[in-house]
């Protein structure tokens, strides 16, 4: 007999060098009811952080765009899991990823792009944001997937604005994908065999 339980442990690991980032990552928490995992400034997690990771049936990533892709403090995170990735710890899990970055495009494709293969090197399902652009004439700053987006959220905070004048439609983006993500690991969360 198989049973599952209902709830999903979702947690979002992220950097943030400005505090840009980090709204984005509360944004995706709260739409997965997820907990945040920040990596510091010295690109470290503590121990209890890298337990979470393991126990967590969804494993949200994100990071500004620096120079083309994530930070390098995301990149040392990055690095670490090959310890979970060789003994397969997060294999079969449900993987996602946002970035922010000051420019409208600031390549962060790339940087999504690389969350994705990090996912997939652990053995992960990557989640895609199924949100339709919104670029017509009549789009507004701060509608949903305004940066039209299909990988994950994307946002962008010009490099003279505070993270209290991000775009509401980034943000509410970062919101939705979060109950995604957490939806689609609710189905896919490993059953218990009694």
């Amino acid at each position: 007999m198989t049973t599952s339980n209902p709830s999903t442990d979702v947690v979002v690991v992220y950097h943030s060098g400005y505090g840009h980032t980090h709204r984005m990552a509360q944004a995706v928490a709260e739409g997965a009811r997820g907990a945040l995992l920040a990596i510091d400034a010295e690109g470290n997690l503590s121990e209890e952080a890298w337990a979470a990771l393991d126990a967590a049936d969804a494993i949200i990533f994100g990071a500004p765009t620096y120079m083309g892709g994530p930070s390098w403090q995301f990149k040392k995170f990055a690095d670490a899991s090959s310890k979970p990735w060789f003994s397969a710890k997060w294999q079969d899990k449900v993987f996602g990823g946002f970035t922010n970055s000051a420019s409208l495009n600031g390549d962060k494709l790339n940087t999504l792009q690389y969350f994705a293969l990090l996912a997939g090197q652990h053995g992960g399902l990557w989640v895609s944001l199924a949100i339709k652009p919104s670029n017509t004439k009549s789009s507004m700053r701060d509608d949903v997937n305004r940066m039209g987006s299909y990988i994950g959220p994307m946002a962008q905070s010009d490099a003279d604005a505070a993270p209290e004048e991000m775009s509401v439609g980034d943000l509410e983006t970062a919101r939705l994908y979060g109950v995604r993500v957490a939806d689609m690991a609710r189905p896919h969360k490993s059953t218990e065999r009694v």
